[in-house]
């Protein structure tokens, strides 16, 4: 049985958010002694961020270091600042960024939407080249990332917000409470889990076994085959898949979602061809984008549509602003067993609807996503831009079939289960 809240503004029991926070440095970041942590997010992720600091020191770290963002100070950026200062890196940003890529550094980011609409109505070339140029300033960063250098997790925090979002039909209190309910079942550390986190543990490491199966078929061509998409997709040779949890660059392991359900690879970039069309909304800087779909030709995004032609443009400015962003970065399958999909409800939230149903994302891939070697150079087809964002195009009808060097068909997924 769990304990009612201990406040009245609280959302967890402090029992449940403990776990939540300790599953988040222990089993996800897998945080040692005398590791430094740091954590970021908004003002209205206090109370997560509060806890990992506890869960970190508990564990053992040297350092807790938070780092609290705040979307109005973009937005009057975007307003009044000179084209010139737009997207600015000061050096201890940078410096901070060169010590997160230290081994025995690990980096939370907390989701969830808490200020919306505080970019609408400023110009989108504006706002897409402040989002943007920190990232072409610190392209060091960038490769890092994608070489797997960051010891980092994604998690979520229901704010006010976001959790009327979710559940309008609820009271404020009561809609974040449902949320954070939610959240932990879909980390298995629900009342029906195991009263720890090895039910995570076990999730994250059946996940990656998923991942290293679909390795070892050697595909070069994956198609998804649902309602409004038909995309073939080009696997260079020597492609890993990717999932769950497994070592960084530094040999340290890392469970990088807090929830996930995906199994992922970069595809050769220049090798997508056909039509998608989205099955949930894009919850994207402060926006709810409807409808959104497109074609791909040789690689490239050729055609983009969206229910408002507004939030189309707004979209398509931030593609345009990274040189690669029409090209994709990533594929990634889920199938209908996900425990955010049978939730039955769009959550408006990245990190937990792209584990919900199949996914691409546009721009950077992942420079883990190809077998290391020393004799091969380049890319090897993964994307090299900057930006990366994820759009959901699964159902439960999608079918998703890989074909091998010598033709032959594999089902991945059909009837909306993994047939692997």
């Amino acid at each position: 049985m769990t304990s009612a809240p201990a406040e009245s503004d609280s959302l967890l029991a402090p029992d449940e958010l403990a776990r939540y926070a300790d599953a988040i440095v222990r089993s996800c970041l897998y945080l040692e002694e005398g590791d430094a942590l740091f954590v970021q997010g908004t003002l209205g992720h206090r109370e997560l961020a509060v806890a990992l600091a506890e869960a970190g020191y508990r564990a053992g770290a040297r350092l807790v270091d938070v780092h609290y963002s705040d979307p109005r100070l973009q937005a009057a950026r975007v307003r009044q600042a000179r084209d010139e200062f737009l997207g600015p890196v000061s050096a201890w940003a940078e410096r901070r960024l060169r010590t997160q890529l230290q081994a025995s550094s690990a980096v939370v980011t907390i989701f969830g939407e808490s200020d919306p609409g505080v970019l609408d109505g400023l110009p989108p070339e504006r706002v897409a080249e402040d989002s943007l140029r920190p990232l072409g300033k610190v392209r060091w960063f960038v490769r890092a990332v994608e070489a797997g250098r960051w010891r980092w997790a994604g998690v979520a925090w229901p704010t006010a917000f976001w959790a009327g979002q979710v559940y309008p039909e609820l009271g404020s209190l009561e809609a974040q409470r449902h949320l954070a309910r939610d959240l932990l079942h879909f980390c298995r550390l629900g009342p029906g889990d195991p009263p720890d986190a090895s039910g995570w543990r076990e999730h994250a490491a059946a996940v990656a076994r998923r991942a290293e199966t679909l390795t070892g078929l050697e595909l070069e061509r994956l198609e998804l085959r649902g309602d409004g998409t038909s995309l073939s997709f080009r696997l260079s040779p020597e492609t890993l898949w990717l999932g769950g949890q497994g070592p960084n660059a530094d040999g340290r392991l890392v469970a990088p979602n807090f929830p996930t359900e995906e199994v992922f690879t970069s595809p050769d970039a220049r090798g997508t061809e056909g039509t998608f069309r989205c099955s949930r909304p894009l919850a994207f800087r402060g926006r709810t984008i409807e409808g959104l779909g497109g074609e791909f030709r040789r690689g490239r995004l050729v055609r983009l549509e969206a229910a408002s032609a507004d939030d189309r443009d707004f979209l398509a400015a931030f593609l345009d602003a990274d040189r690669r962003g029409r090209w994709l970065g990533e594929v990634a399958l889920v199938d209908s067993t996900s425990r955010i999909g049978r939730a039955g409800r769009t959550y408006l939230n990245t990190l937990i609807d792209e584990n919900a149903v199949a996914h691409i994302a546009f721009g950077s891939g992942f420079g883990q996503t190809r077998v290391p070697s020393p004799g091969m150079r380049g890319a090897r087809g993964v994307n090299q831009g900057t930006m990366h964002l994820d759009v959901m195009i699964g159902t439960e009808e999608l079918e998703a079939t890989g074909f091998t060097a010598d033709g032959a068909r594999v089902p991945l997924i059909a009837g909306g289960l993994w047939q692997i």
